[in-house]
């Protein structure tokens, strides 16, 4: 999806865990240290911020104020938490409002995410019933979203994100 449109971007968010696997700096996450993010919390540098599993992760408003600015579309990927603080904020901050489309993606079973987590292999089994606790709580929320997205395949999702994409720019705005 990403490749195919070129006013659109993912957001690089920030998290204080460690990478995973091949995850790099600046191209999955900002990788951050625990006082170095508190630093950035306390600065008002984030448009919202949570801890998840453990660590904190965050979207800083350098990371979207001036793509918008200049009229690039932003893709992020956040937990029920941060699509929340979002849509709030959007309320308010004059460059986000009317500009925030949340998008739910509903897994087709528990079954089939826990699946998925244990093929990662990068949790350990307390880890994996933890993060499937949090999922069950999470769907519960998932008709707080403008759209919820069941899940089959990478390309069928990334078709039906494209959809909603689509749609969006449809929509008259002011801006």
């Amino acid at each position: 999806m990403l490749t195919e449109e070129p006013t659109i971007e993912r957001v690089i968010t920030s998290t204080t865990r460690t990478p995973r696997g091949k995850e790099r700096n600046g191209i999955d996450y900002h990788f951050l240290n625990k006082s170095s993010f508190e630093a950035k919390i306390a600065a008002g540098d984030f448009y919202e911020y949570a801890c998840v599993h453990g660590n904190l992760y965050g979207t800083m408003k350098n990371a979207i104020q001036g793509k918008l600015k200049a009229g690039i579309d932003l893709l992020l990927n956040i937990d029920v938490q941060g699509a929340e603080t979002f849509r709030e904020t959007a309320q308010t901050d004059e460059l986000l409002k009317g500009r925030v489309a949340t998008v739910f993606i509903m897994p087709p079973s528990l079954k089939v995410l826990e699946q998925r987590l244990r093929g990662r292999g990068t949790e350990n089994e307390a880890e994996i019933q933890r993060r499937m606790k949090i999922a069950s709580e999470e769907l519960e929320r998932a008709d707080c979203y403008d759209y919820v997205l069941f899940s089959k395949t990478r390309s069928e999702d990334f078709e039906s994100l494209n959809a909603i994409y689509q749609t969006e720019k449809m929509k008259i705005r002011e801006y």
